[in-house]
């Protein structure tokens, strides 16, 4: 874990800040000719910089050195070793940069300091580091063909990428998509989303001083409808990996059906259900874990646990222990490290969080822990229709609709009545039910007597209306970002009429 500043530090670190005000391309900042983009402080407002969209033209310009680069084989055709030294360059300096790193992400994004700091951070030194050492250890394989042939079947880098990012982790996810996209040898170009684009503005500027080749990775940024959909739909982009919600995500299924059939991945969102049975160990750490489930971030999470689906005769008891475990969850200024809860991201989001509580109350929904305020913080209502909108629909706030059951059969059958499949969590301690049910849960990511996502080494993505054509994490994530070849090699002496 990172070691934490006090707030008057972080104020400092934040006085002194060098924000950077436009795209990254070509190995330099670039002001682009789009509409302008005023990136606000979501905790009071105050402007942090004013950048201008990335328009069709700047993402042409961004292409096309992206596909100089790639094609020119500075970094594509660099030897293993000399790309793995310069993305663990690249570590050492997002390291050094630390503080100012998590204080950009709090201010941009409204998280809270230390989760930026003690997490976030972290985690995207440590992902780029593990896909960095991965580079000269995933090797390419010979298939079986016997003597007279030799069949090798090999990885190459795909070529140009754009990966679209989303708000919530807006650097630890551009580290999820970068590290095994450069690994590989690719050249990336990254969309941040347009309420969060400053950490990974600044990252670009890192990867230079690292050594990365002009136009290897570049950053533009932009909305949707402009920079997003003129990436989606380039034809000389070879792939697009987005994380986002599923609504965008199938958006970009379709423009690369109408250009150039470019690879999709999608990471999307979830409906994450925890399962609590009535044979669940110390039951206060189990309301530890849903609660670090259910209002992490806010519950800003794709994998945030946003159904507890719990046995009627522990219900009572584990919500009066969660209850407690939320009044320690101190909301406040992103930049003071004694908060554990920062802000939500925007206006907008917020009217559509406060929409999800309106609708509880017109189902005459009332909280059974947490309370309603001006200020959206953890709260916690207890469903008797797994139907009811606060069960079935992703709010992505700080909101956990609790459903009651009396058997692990029916716990299952509601966690997977859903159209998403990302994550779920189970609490038992039966061996035999907890492995049942894992298997026929339909998400991505199943832990037992825990919450989380596993870690750098597993594949994170999802079932159903979460995910599509590939995994984030772990070795997988080297692969989608691949192209596998076959190159077959004639040993015989045969001539072709006699084969």
């Amino acid at each position: 874990m990172s070691e934490l500043l006090s707030l008057d530090d972080y104020r400092g670190v934040a006085a002194e800040l060098q924000i950077p005000d436009s795209a990254y391309i070509d190995g330099g900042y670039h002001r682009c000719g789009g509409d302008p983009l005023v990136t606000t402080n979501p905790a009071d407002g105050a402007v942090l910089a004013t950048i201008q969209m990335a328009d069709e033209a700047d993402v042409d310009m961004a292409v096309q050195k992206a596909r100089e680069a790639f094609d020119s084989g500075a970094w594509s055709r660099l030897h293993p070793a000399e790309r793995k030294a310069v993305l663990i360059r690249l570590a050492k300096l997002v390291k050094r940069n630390r503080h100012q790193l998590a204080v950009l992400e709090a201010m941009d994004s409204g998280k809270p300091v230390s989760d930026c700091a003690s997490i976030d951070i972290p985690e995207v030194i440590n992902t780029i580091i593990w896909h960095a050492e991965a580079i000269d250890k995933i090797y390419d394989d010979a298939a079986p063909v016997g003597s007279d042939a030799l069949a090798l079947v090999v990885r190459e880098p795909i070529g140009v990428v754009a990966a679209v990012l989303p708000w919530n982790f807006p650097l630890l996810m551009l580290a999820w998509k970068l590290g095994p996209a450069l690994a590989a040898g690719n050249c990336l170009i990254a969309k941040p989303a347009e309420q969060t684009p400053l950490s990974a503005l600044y990252l670009a500027r890192l990867a230079g001083d690292a050594g990365l080749p002009r136009g290897v990775f570049q950053v533009l940024p932009g909305d949707g409808p402009t920079t997003g959909q003129a990436l989606g739909r380039h034809a000389d982009i070879d792939m697009v990996s987005f994380t986002g919600s599923t609504e965008t995500g199938r958006r970009f299924l379709a423009y690369a059906a109408e250009s150039n059939l470019k690879k999709v991945t999608l990471e999307c969102g979830g409906k994450n259900p925890a399962i609590v049975m009535d044979d669940a160990e110390d039951l206060d750490s189990v309301a530890e874990h849903i609660a670090m489930g259910a209002f992490w971030n806010l519950g800003q999470n794709c994998s945030a646990t946003s159904r507890l689906i719990v046995h009627e005769a522990v219900k009572d008891d584990l919500l009066e222990r969660l209850g407690q475990h939320i009044k320690e969850w101190r909301q406040g200024e992103p930049l003071d490290p004694v908060n554990r809860l920062g802000t939500l991201i925007d206006a907008d989001h917020t009217a559509k969080v406060r929409s999800y509580l309106d609708k509880a109350a017109d189902e005459g929904l009332t909280p059974v822990a947490g309370a309603l305020s001006d200020t959206i913080g953890p709260v916690i209502f207890e469903v008797a229709d797994a139907a009811s909108v606060l069960a079935s629909e992703e709010v992505f706030g700080p909101v956990l609709a609790v459903i009651p059951v009396r058997s692990i059969d029916e716990a299952v059958q509601i966690a997977n009545r859903t159209d998403y499949g990302l994550a779920a969590s189970l609490f038992t301690s039966n061996v035999k039910n907890a492995m049942r049910a894992a298997r026929d849960i339909r998400a991505g990511t199943v832990t037992v007597n825990a919450y989380g996502e596993g870690d750098i080494t597993t594949p994170f993505g999802g079932y159903k209306q979460s995910g599509f054509g590939g995994r984030d994490n772990g070795l997988a994530a080297h692969d989608q970002f691949t192209e596998m070849k076959t190159i077959w090699v004639d040993l015989s002496d045969r001539r072709p009429d006699a084969m």
